[in-house]
């Protein structure tokens, strides 16, 4: 009688210790599947492509030239060289809160592929800098620049061709290719149950326009289109196969997908701006048509200011002759 007492004892212990761990892993799920907005990840993506990538020109253009000089690296290139270490780690941090799991010799490719374009970038964009200083046009090809014509001797130009094509092609693809891809593979965790869906907090509606001018200066100054839309069909495409399984984008995915529906709206709207421009058709030839921001400052307003200073100097020699 007692072993049989015993047997049933230990058989009902380990029934009810069993219940116990189902329901305490059911209660842990459902805490770890509860959907919540990054905010210090977007955050931080915001900032840092603010800071340390748009911020370059803008140092550029606020801080004196002579403040450098020209054989060491300016403000501009710090910050280059910061964003350069930064964005490999939060890349690292988005594929980290993915639920897809890249192998890692994948993730280890795609971080050297960034860190080399980014690399190459920094090398031709302060080559780029140091050029503007002598005259440089960005809306003109590298052959069509007044700046390369009296350079001798005439094989040079081929070297700097050289260079904007390791900036302009490759370097660019090396950059942008795992970037979107790894705003993809992140996208695609951002899903929920439809009952768990909640209304997008304040922060992310505060990060959603810097968010979306930075997607357009990417795609207009980085020549990113492609890249930027098709990585939206993609999302797209994703949000309609989860909701044939019952599930909606949560917060970060409707976040990524209202950034991108505006940032998309921009570049419709800078390219109906500059539809007729004869000038900048000539350099982006071809059926898609995004001109550079760089290359309409040149075009306009680097030259406006130009004849105005130089206006300024013709005056002041004249009142000098004058007295």
């Amino acid at each position: 009688m007692q072993p049989s007492i015993r047997r049933r004892q230990t058989s009902a212990l380990h029934a009810s210790t069993f219940m116990c761990r189902s329901a305490g892993s059911a209660e842990t799920e459902a805490v770890l599947s509860k959907p919540r907005f990054h905010l210090d990840l977007w955050l931080s993506f915001t900032v840092q492509n603010w800071v340390l990538d748009v911020g370059q020109p803008v140092v550029m253009l606020v801080l004196p030239a002579d403040w450098f000089p020209l054989n060491r690296p300016s403000a501009a290139e710090y910050l280059h060289l910061l964003y350069n270490i930064s964005t490999p780690l939060i890349l690292l941090t988005m594929l980290e809160r993915s639920p897809r799991i890249l192998p890692r010799p994948a993730v280890h490719l795609g971080i050297i592929a960034v860190v080399m374009g980014t690399s190459l970038h920094l090398v031709a964009d302060s080559i780029t800098r140091r050029l503007l200083l002598i005259g440089y046009q960005l809306h003109l090809s590298v052959r069509e620049n007044p700046v390369m014509k009296n350079l001798k001797p005439s094989f040079m130009v081929d070297l700097f061709e050289l260079l904007f094509y390791f900036d302009d092609t490759l370097g660019r693809l090396m950059w942008y290719v795992p970037l979107f891809l790894v705003l993809f593979l992140f996208f695609s965790g951002c899903f929920c149950h439809r009952k768990q869906k909640e209304k997008m907090p304040t922060a992310a509606w505060m990060l959603l326009i810097p968010n979306a001018v930075y997607y357009w200066y990417l795609i207009t100054e980085g020549q990113t289109f492609i890249l930027f839309i098709f990585t939206f069909f993609a999302m797209t495409a994703t949000v309609m196969h989860q909701r044939r399984r019952g599930t909606v984008p949560d917060d970060n995915g409707f976040f990524m997908l209202y950034s991108f529906s505006a940032a998309l709206v921009l570049v419709a709207v800078w390219v109906a701006c500059l539809w007729n421009n004869g000038v900048l058709r000539k350099k982006h030839r071809g059926l898609i048509y995004v001109p550079q921001p760089w290359g309409v400052y040149t075009l306009h307003l680097h030259q406006d200011i130009r004849s105005y200073t130089a206006g300024d100097s013709v005056k002041a020699d004249s009142l000098d002759s004058a007295t």
